[in-house]
């Protein structure tokens, strides 16, 4: 048991290093890489922005019940 799982580790370890190092040193990976981050990037502010301007609406949210009930 033990051996055979020496040996999965290793052939983990040697087809990992393969792949990172493949991937590494591809340039389409690279740009892939780059604009996948930009997207996540751009997605990110996004959704900072969608969040502040749902802070502002319901700060307002009050007042607008207030006026509502008042008609």
């Amino acid at each position: 048991m033990a051996g055979g799982n020496f040996m999965h580790r290793v052939i983990s370890y040697f087809v990992n290093e393969v792949v990172v190092n493949g991937l590494a040193n591809s340039p389409a990976f690279q740009r892939f890489a780059v604009r996948t981050s930009k997207n996540i990037e751009d997605i990110s502010k996004k959704a900072i922005q969608t969040r502040q301007e749902l802070v502002e609406q319901l700060k307002d949210l009050p007042q607008k019940m207030d006026s509502f009930k008042n008609r």
